[in-house]
């Protein structure tokens, strides 16, 4: 399920690299989306499924390489055979650094805050600036730099795209702390000891960036074009909402399971909520199954295939503003019991205090050793510091609210929707009612 043999190869790949040209492999490639996610409880984001569904939406489009300044489509071909014939890890950082997005690229008080070609050589360039987010940066094999915003006109010295290996010299990562090595014990912190991907700033510090390694140079059309006009972003919100579906059965059932601990499972208010927490994960998982049945085609009869586009918009609307919604119901099923844990299982051991923790910490069916086992994953899923890194992390990683959804609106027909709903307005005028007043005096 997680690999196939491309037509005319000798060896299995990746399926997320695989292009899918029906709506089967389509599906087979969701499964295998799937069956990672299951693997993390939907709690890694950026696993190697995620860059890999990218690049294949690049090789589906290979003429989007073609740019004005630079040809990097044999390029593209190599990069691509590196990636599946080593089985490497790509990940990757697009997004430039928060500093003032009041101002364009090349309009920043110092030219190096963002990445650019600061020198041009026989054999490659020299680049310069930083960029974010690398979420699992640190895990990769290598690193794609690009930039997934739009750029000015001007600023075609930042609009580039390369990939190199980690150990680059001169490429630098500036990682925020790590949650897996504050967790005490698997017992304590069973989602932050296993599966905290990181988060690090990419700097460049001169880095040398041999030719056969970019894909983009010095064309802000093709920098920009190469995520859009590609099936590559909607490949990624094909594995992402596949593992925002799985997160979404782990979290409902986590709320299944404190609800029986606390012995409220049964009471009608709380029926209600499990209720609207199920309806929620069947929306997402509908979202999922319905892009994939009303997928899109590029490139006529043999193309490559991808979800909908439409629903894939949809998607990134819906889960940003349901994620916090859920962890908000299930903390209210939770109540109080979430923040009076023991501090570590290691109390349990303990030869005075393990005896008053089996006595005080328990509930009816449920003792103290699995209510707290329980309720410490409960609280790293929805209190502790990795917990909220993953709220604000489904909030964002689709990009800024404020950017996304105007462009659902663009994309969105809404001329189209504003006229079926003038047709209702257009069928009934003010003078087809009946003769006088109709039965009313002065409107009283």
């Amino acid at each position: 399920m997680l690999t196939v043999r491309p037509e005319g190869q000798d060896r299995a790949v990746l399926r997320a690299y695989h292009v899918p040209r029906t709506q089967a492999e389509l599906v087979e490639r969701r499964k295998a989306f799937k069956t990672w996610s299951e693997a993390s409880f939907g709690f890694l984001g950026r696993s190697p499924d995620y860059m890999a569904a990218g690049i294949a939406g690049f090789v589906s489009t290979p003429e989007i390489f073609a740019g004005e300044t630079f040809d990097g489509r044999d390029n593209l071909a190599a990069y691509y055979r590196r990636m599946t014939e080593g089985d490497l890890y790509q990940s990757f950082t697009i997004t430039n650094p928060q500093i003032d997005r009041t101002r364009a690229a090349g309009e920043q008080e110092e030219d190096d805050l963002y990445v650019r070609v600061v020198k041009e050589r026989d054999d490659g360039i020299v680049v310069r600036g930083a960029k974010m987010i690398g979420t699992g940066a640190v895990f990769g094999d290598e690193i794609i730099v690009g930039t997934i915003e739009p750029l000015q006109r001007q600023d075609v010295e930042y609009a580039l795209c390369f990939s190199v290996p980690l150990d680059t010299p001169g490429l630098k990562f500036i990682s925020r702390t790590s949650y897996e090595g504050q967790a005490r014990s698997v017992f304590d912190n069973p989602l932050s000891a296993r599966f905290d991907e990181n988060d690090a700033l990419l700097v460049c510090d001169d880095v040398f960036v041999p030719w056969e390694r970019v894909l983009t140079y010095r064309d802000v059309d093709t920098t920009f074009r190469m995520w859009w006009f590609t099936p590559a972003y909607n490949n990624f919100v094909h594995q992402a909402a596949t593992r925002f579906w799985t997160k979404l059965e782990f979290l409902t059932g986590l709320a299944i399971l404190v609800t029986r601990a606390n012995n409220t499972y049964d009471l009608p208010p709380v029926q209600m909520q499990i209720g609207r927490l199920i309806g929620w994960l069947n929306i997402a998982k509908s979202m999922v199954l319905a892009a994939e049945t009303t997928y899109e085609r590029v490139g006529g009869e043999g193309g490559a295939v991808h979800i909908n586009r439409e629903i894939a918009s949809a998607h990134r609307a819906m889960a940003g503003d349901l994620y916090p919604k859920v962890l908000a119901e299930i903390k209210m099923l939770a109540g109080g019991g979430l923040i009076q844990l023991p501090a570590s299982g290691y109390d349990l051991k303990h030869p005075e205090l393990g005896p008053l923790v089996a006595k005080y910490v328990r509930s009816p069916g449920t003792p103290a050793e699995q209510r707290i086992k329980l309720l410490k994953l409960a609280w790293d899923a929805l209190g502790s510091e990795f917990a909220a890194r993953h709220e604000q992390y489904e909030r964002f990683y689709h990009g800024a609210p404020h950017v996304y959804l105007p462009g659902i609106v663009r994309d969105g027909n809404p001329d189209l929707l504003a006229a079926f709903t003038q047709s209702c307005l257009d069928g009934y005028q003010l003078d087809e009612l009946p003769g006088g007043t109709g039965g009313f005096d002065g409107g009283r």
